[in-house]
């Protein structure tokens, strides 16, 4: 008996994606977005003396279902271009970032859960076959990516945890430590961060952990060692550096919810049709590329996610 696999109506053929020399034309690609090729060298050769254990998982295998209508963005510019807020709020918080320590990593797993635990990250990593999957990234300041990132399907931490029949949302938390992050000294955010998702939509097969991104493991101003991808929500709801995962009973209010619910809210889909209160959303400009291209409801996922929202009002779907 042969399987038969169906493809998504997002995905493209083999031939379509971009070649790995396409993308990784970096010397035009740098000059043209104004980086410096010493500037980025510095950075990846700094990020390479560190050993980590886990670079012997990369790359994954990649997973030919997750395929773009896109070239994929450039390392050197997605390296460069990063909201970390518990860096900076500037955009070129990379160097900054350095200062994150991401060994050793624990990350607690608790709430309502049958067993409670910490793992160290270089073990739960290795519990999960790894797979590369090709994903649009779209910030709500109406900008885009596309990125080959690296992990495991998030529904199975959540097989993982053995969550309780009374948990509904499952509560992310990351790092707090203001002597290593600058940002976090700010008196504006409510730190440390946090993002919450409901056991439906994380058990969603777009619903992704990375632990890595261009074949290897994830670079710091990425959000290392471990964040999640959320491709059909605003980027703020990926958060990055998890250290605590806690299945819970009442929706969490994330970090941007809590400063602003009109602007940030807890949903965060991606929808043209329901504007940002400061500026529309119903187009966004390709970041590596400057073009500016209409904007898709759901990010363009919504073959498969549109079915977990369909009794909520549209205009909901972003708040």
């Amino acid at each position: 008996m042969f399987a038969v696999h169906r493809r998504p109506a997002w995905a493209i053929s083999e031939s379509l994606a971009t070649p790995e020399n396409a993308f990784l034309n970096r010397r035009t690609l740098i000059k043209a977005m104004g980086f410096g090729l010493m500037a980025a060298g510095g950075l990846n050769a700094a990020q390479a003396e560190e050993a980590d254990p886990t670079a012997d998982l990369y790359p994954a295998k990649k997973n030919e279902a997750y395929k773009l209508d896109r070239t994929v963005t450039p390392e050197e510019i997605n390296a460069h271009y990063n909201n970390f807020y518990e860096f900076g709020t500037q955009k070129e918080i990379a160097q900054e970032a350095q200062s994150l320590k991401i060994r050793p990593w624990e990350i607690e797993i608790g709430g309502l859960v049958d067993a409670p635990a910490t793992i160290a990250f270089d073990d739960l990593v290795r519990k999960f076959p790894l797979e590369t999957r090709l994903y649009r990234h779209r910030c709500v300041e109406a900008w885009s990516m596309t990125i080959p990132w690296s992990g495991f399907a998030l529904k199975q931490l959540v097989e993982f945890a053995k969550p309780q029949s009374a948990a509904k949302f499952i509560r992310f938390e990351t790092f707090l430590d203001p002597s290593m992050a600058s940002g976090q000294n700010s008196f504006l955010y409510p730190w440390p961060y946090i993002e919450g998702v409901t056991m439906e939509e994380a058990a969603n097969e777009l619903a992704f952990v990375v632990t890595g991104a261009y074949d290897k493991p994830l670079l710091k101003q990425f959000g290392a060692p471990i964040r999640l991808a959320l491709p059909w929500k605003y980027g703020f709801k990926s958060i990055k550096s998890i250290r605590k995962i806690d299945f819970v009973a009442e929706r969490p209010v994330g970090l941007w919810e809590a400063i602003q619910p009109s602007e940030y809210g807890f949903w965060a889909n991606v929808n043209p049709d329901v504007p940002h209160p400061r500026w529309s959303q119903a187009n966004e400009r390709v970041l590596h590329t400057g073009d500016v291209v209409p904007t898709q409801i759901f990010n363009g996922y919504g073959a498969q996610v549109a079915h977990l929202y369909k009794d909520m009002d549209p205009a909901t779907l972003y708040m």
